[in-house]
């Protein structure tokens, strides 16, 4: 059931101080602790009506502006080369035409935002580690080119980035300024994909990684935030709780307008096609919980004729085939095929765990049919 935070959860969280890794050398760094829960953030000179979002439930995350670093074209290694990462550890991917380039947790969980450029094209991967959630921005705001910083707030425990061309604060789940110059305004989001190392190793043994040599002195082999991935409590409040799913399940929620669909990755043991609908919108999902990949494209036609979809296994990063002999990646581009122009066009989701979906989405429907 959905439940709104009160002072006793407050007290129960303030009991179980949890220290979070922030910035500065891997021996001494900065901490996030609970006592900083009744601290909201105070913003000299702004009007608390200038925040889209209740300005009391902007907490300070504890390392402060830019103190989780955030990392500008960091270098970039072959599959073959990375030595840091085991079978099970997770990687964001994004491609631009041929380039495919991985963006390890293992790295993000200390950086959290990665801006970045492939083929001409400008963007940031942000991350946030508490809740679990990768989202692709475009670094082009009103034709300008920005890079994205960690601001060192958080609202529902989830990133607030900020843009270093205009100073706004921007809501990663909301995906949207909610405070500052361009408060209100939607940021362009860009189709990420995240799975297992060792299914992008499958997948994509000849595309680039970002390495450990990112000129910021970090213990990448150690996870900084504890026993957090599997302790049921969380760090920071949140305005809604709902308790149908571990709160760190991995879910794929599917957006449609201000409503979300949540499909528990790990009860799919083999790949699967569903095809669903959401406020109107029909979409496609494929999903895996053994190779930990799941994705979601709208419904496509080839030449007037509605395509049909199976799961694929041959090669070539193909996860799914269409009936005129078309294989597509995660990315929803042909890697094999009659029609290597085509691709199929996403619907707005992300990957993240269950408890960051409620606080952000009016409705958040469960997919709990068995498969």
């Amino acid at each position: 059931m959905r439940a709104l935070y009160n002072s006793r959860t407050l007290l129960s969280l303030a009991i179980t101080t949890i220290i979070l890794s922030g910035c500065g050398q891997d021996d001494e760094p900065p901490t996030r602790t609970m006592d900083i829960l009744v601290n909201p953030v105070t913003t000299t000179g702004i009007d608390p009506s200038s925040w889209l979002i209740p300005q009391n439930q902007v907490l300070d995350g504890g390392p402060g502006k830019d103190g989780i670093p955030a990392l500008l074209e960091p270098e970039r290694v072959s599959v073959d080369a990375v030595d840091f990462m085991e079978p099970e550890d997770l990687i964001i991917g994004y491609r631009v035409g041929d380039q495919v380039v991985g963006y390890p947790h293992k790295i993000l969980d200390w950086h959290e935002i990665i801006n970045d450029e492939i083929n001409g094209e400008s963007f940031a991967v942000t991350y946030c580690p508490l809740t679990g959630t990768a989202i692709g921005y475009s670094r082009e705001i009103d034709g300008n080119t920005t890079t994205f910083g960690v601001s060192g707030l958080l609202y529902n425990t989830n990133l607030i980035a900020y843009d270093r061309l205009t100073d706004s604060n921007w809501s990663q789940i909301r995906r949207e300024s909610v405070n500052g110059t361009l408060i209100g305004r939607e940021i362009e989001t860009l189709p990420l994909v995240e799975t297992s190392w060792s299914t992008w190793q499958r997948l994509y043994p000849n595309s680039t990684v970002v390495g450990t040599n990112t000129g910021v002195p970090r213990n990448y082999g150690r996870y900084p935030y504890g026993s957090y991935l599997t302790s049921p409590g969380l760090i920071f409040p949140v305005s809604v709780t709902d308790n149908r799913l571990f709160a760190k399940e991995r879910v794929l929620g599917v957006i449609v307008g201000d409503d979300v669909k949540a499909f528990e990755i790990s009860r799919f043991e083999s790949p699967s096609l569903l095809e669903e609908s959401l406020n109107g919108q029909d979409y496609i999902v494929y999903i895996d919980g053994i190779a930990n990949a799941a994705v979601a494209f709208e419904p496509s036609t080839l030449d007037g004729e509605a395509l049909m979809f199976s799961t694929y296994s041959g090669g070539n990063a193909g996860i799914m085939r269409d009936q005129l002999g078309n294989v597509y990646d995660l990315f929803g581009t042909v890697v094999e095929g009659p029609n290597p122009e085509h691709s199929l066009q996403r619907v707005e989701y992300f990957i993240g765990f269950w408890f960051s979906f409620p606080p952000f989405f009016e409705s958040v429907a469960l997919d709990l049919d068995k498969n």
